[in-house]
C-alpha cells in the first residue's frame, strides 16, 4: 500500500482517509517525514522558513465554557479573574510595537459580561492608534460568544468586526473536529460543524484565518484524520485558510490531567506535521511549533514538511498556566532557523515578506 501512496504523492494526487490512516499507523517516521518534505518543497520551493514577530496577550481569563483541557480560565467572580480595559490593551499594544512586534494574536475567555461594542472598539482603536500592529484577534469560540451576548447572527458579528478593521482570525477552538471527542473535553463549546461554519462565513466575507489542531488527549487516529478531512473539504470550498498549526495537549493544572498526565511524544508531533503536509494539499503553509514542542523538535519539523516557524510570542499565558513555558525572541528564532539549514524570512500575518535574513 505504501508504494501506491508514494506513487500518488509523486503524481500530485490526493490521498484518501484510509491511506492517511496507513501513513499514520504503519509508515516509518523517516519515510513519512521524507514524503512531507517533498510536498513542502513542491508548494514552497525556496529554502525559506518564515516567521512573524508577534505576541500573544489575553484580554480576559473569564470564561464559562469549562473546557477540561484548560488551566487558564476563571469563572466570573472567581479569585484571579480579570478583564483588561481597552485603554490598558492599547497601551500594551503600543509597548509591543516599540519592541518590533507586527502582529498581536489576541484571545481570551468566553466572557458573558463583555458587550459586542467592547470587541469592535478594540479592533477599531488598534487599527487607528497602533497602525504598526496587525490585529489577529478572537477565536471561533469567542465569536460565537459575541453572537450569543449580542443576540445577532454569526454573519452580522463577523461583518461588524470586518467593518471595524479586523482582517484575520486565529484558528483556536477547533481542538479535534470530532463531536465524540468535543463532548468529552469541551461539551459547552460549539460543535465541529459550528466551528467550520464560522470559518466558512468568515472566509466568504473576506477574512483569512489559520486552522489548528490540539491532539494528545482522548482522540484516536481516526479522529485526527477526520479533523484533517474536515479542514481540507472546507479549504476546497473557500480557500480562506493560510496555514495549519498542530500542537500537543499540555496537561498541567487541568482537570484532564487526571486522565492524561503526560505529553504526547515528539515522534507523534513529527508524524502529524508530515501527515498534515501530505493530507492538506490545498493549504499554503504548515507551521512548526518551537513554542509548544520545544525548539529542537521545532527545528526537526522543518525537515518533516513545515515551512513556517510561527511567531516569537513575546508574551503567552495559556500554556504558562499549564506549567509549560518556552521563551524566545527574534534573534533566537532567526538563529534556530539558520541552524536548521534554512533562510529565515520575517513575514506578516498574511505571509507577505518583510525581510530576508541571508
Amino acid at each position: 500500500m505504501l508504494e501506491s501512496i508514494i506513487n500518488k504523492i509523486n503524481s500530485s494526487e490526493r490521498i484518501n482517509f484510509d491511506e492517511a490512516l496507513y501513513l499514520l499507523r504503519r509508515t516509518d517516521i523517516l519515510d513519512l517525514g521524507e514524503l512531507g518534505n517533498i510536498i513542502r518543497f513542491r508548494k514552497n520551493p525556496d529554502p525559506h522558513v518564515t516567521f512573524v514577530v508577534d505576541t500573544n496577550p489575553n484580554y480576559t481569563n473569564v470564561c464559562t465554557i469549562d473546557c477540561i483541557f484548560c488551566a487558564f480560565y476563571r469563572h466570573p467572580g472567581e479569585e484571579g479573574e480579570y478583564t483588561l480595559s481597552i485603554d490598558e490593551l492599547i497601551q500594551k499594544f503600543k509597548e509591543s510595537a516599540n519592541k518590533g512586534v507586527t502582529t498581536i494574536l489576541l484571545q481570551g475567555g468566553v466572557n458573558p459580561n463583555l458587550p459586542l461594542d467592547y470587541y469592535l472598539e478594540l479592533v477599531y482603536r488598534t487599527r487607528n492608534e497602533v497602525p504598526e500592529i496587525h490585529p489577529h484577534f478572537f477565536s471561533v469560540s469567542e465569536i460565537v460568544g459575541m453572537a450569543e451576548v449580542s443576540k445577532l447572527p454569526i454573519e452580522e458579528v463577523l461583518q461588524r468586526l470586518w467593518d471595524a478593521g479586523l482582517r484575520t482570525i486565529p484558528g483556536g477552538g477547533a481542538e479535534i473536529l470530532s463531536d465524540r471527542i468535543k463532548k468529552k473535553i469541551s461539551h459547552k463549546k460549539e460543535t465541529s460543524e459550528q466551528w467550520l461554519n464560522v470559518m466558512r462565513v468568515a472566509h466568504r466575507i473576506g477574512f483569512k484565518t489559520t486552522a489548528t489542531m490540539m491532539y494528545g488527549h482522548l482522540e484516536t487516529d481516526e479522529d485526527i484524520i477526520l479533523h484533517l478531512e474536515s479542514l481540507r473539504k472546507l479549504q476546497d470550498e473557500t480557500q480562506g485558510f493560510t496555514a495549519f498549526i498542530p500542537w500537543s495537549f499540555k496537561p498541567g493544572n487541568t482537570p484532564l490531567e487526571k486522565i492524561i498526565p503526560h505529553y504526547a511524544s515528539s515522534t507523534r508531533y513529527l508524524q502529524i506535521i508530515a501527515l498534515s503536509r501530505i493530507y492538506l494539499d490545498n493549504f499554503p503553509h504548515v507551521q512548526a511549533s518551537w513554542f509548544s514542542e520545544g525548539k529542537k523538535i521545532g527545528q526537526i519539523a522543518l525537515h518533516f514538511g513545515a515551512d513556517d516557524f510561527g511567531g516569537t510570542l513575546l508574551e503567552e499565558n495559556v500554556h504558562a498556566a499549564a506549567n509549560y513555558v518556552s521563551k524566545s525572541n527574534t534573534d533566537e528564532v532567526i538563529s534556530l532557523i539558520k541552524k536548521a539549514g534554512f533562510i529565515p524570512v520575517q513575514r506578516t500575518t498574511l505571509y507577505e515578506i518583510l525581510k530576508i535574513y541571508n
